[in-house]
């Protein structure tokens, strides 16, 4: 996999700078060491996803595969990382940065799928932004607690009182939007601020001391709304369930080309689960980007009237 992140370096440079906010891992060195008695060992230093002050209460390595991909573990808890037949939330989105979403990952996945990788994940962890966690001010009642999410120029969120007039939700001020509704996602993103209407809430978050506000970009502290689907006794209807949540998004394990090994392993699965070809994760990138990009766009639907 060395040789495979040098080949794929200088496009992968590009492709960084190229789009500011691309969800695919961030490698920041590739190193050698040689101990003074010993064998030589390379090490690749990559950024953190969830390097953040919020708890990740929930995490997610989606493929848009199906075999084997569940969890076998009985305890479930927020340091268990959970796969694609374990989902049961769908995640609802600010229109425009549901586009934007949608977009970088078709980008990214097209630029895995140039170079022949297959393989890899969705990478998903997401913050409950439980009740208890909310500093509520005198002056708030209990019925306006964030539900929804409001998008604001930095012009409009200056004016006096602006915030008021939004108090049922949290409010986006992004930067480098205007007044006149100009609010595309893209680079000015970085640096959005996620907050609660100052007449309302003191703090966003008791787990962001002192501030109150988180930077928002593409893949880091999204706000959105999460539908939990909880299945019942056969007959009976399932349970659904909304919660405010913050997401963490990348894409990840993006050195696996389809080589002989895989193609072999597609072979050998094929022939041993008895199971449509098409529902192993090693396929060839052609089809694996089009599945990958369908089963992302399941995950996040569209907001319906109701949401």
């Amino acid at each position: 996999m060395m040789q495979v992140l040098l080949r794929m370096l200088p496009y992968y440079y590009r492709h960084v700078h190229a789009y500011e906010n691309t969800l695919v891992t961030k490698f920041f060195g590739l190193h050698r060491v040689r101990p003074s008695s010993g064998q030589k060992f390379r090490f690749v230093v990559m950024g953190n996803m969830f390097c953040t002050e919020l708890r990740i209460h929930r995490r997610f390595d989606l493929k848009g595969s199906s075999l084997g991909r569940s969890t076998e573990k009985i305890k479930i808890d927020e340091n268990t990382t959970l796969k694609d037949l374990d989902l049961n939330y769908s995640f609802y989105l600010e229109p425009s940065w549901r586009d934007a979403l949608l977009k970088q990952i078709e980008i990214d996945s097209e630029f895995l799928r140039n170079h022949s990788i297959m393989d890899y994940s969705l990478l998903l962890g997401f913050h409950y932004r439980a009740r208890q966690n909310l500093q509520i001010g005198s002056s708030c009642p209990e019925s306006i607690l964030p539900d929804k999410l409001t998008v604001l120029s930095e012009a409009d969120a200056a004016e006096k009182d602006s915030a008021y007039n939004y108090r049922d939700g949290l409010i986006l001020v992004q930067r480098g939007s205007d007044k006149n509704g100009s609010d595309a996602v893209g680079p000015h993103i970085r640096g959005s601020r996620l907050r609660a209407p100052s007449g309302c809430f003191e703090e966003v978050d008791l787990l962001l001391p002192g501030t109150g506000r988180l930077p928002i970009q593409l893949g880091v502290n999204m706000p959105a709304r999460a539908e939990k689907e909880e299945k019942q006794e056969e007959g009976s209807k399932s349970l659904h369930h909304m919660y405010d949540v913050v997401l963490y998004i990348g894409i990840i394990d993006i050195l696996q080309k389809y080589n002989m090994t895989k193609k072999i392993e597609h072979a050998y699965k094929s022939i041993k689960y008895k199971y449509n070809p098409l529902s192993i994760s090693a396929v060839e990138p052609q089809f694996y980007s089009e599945r990958f990009l369908k089963f992302v766009g399941t995950a996040f639907p569209q907001n319906s009237s109701n949401q």
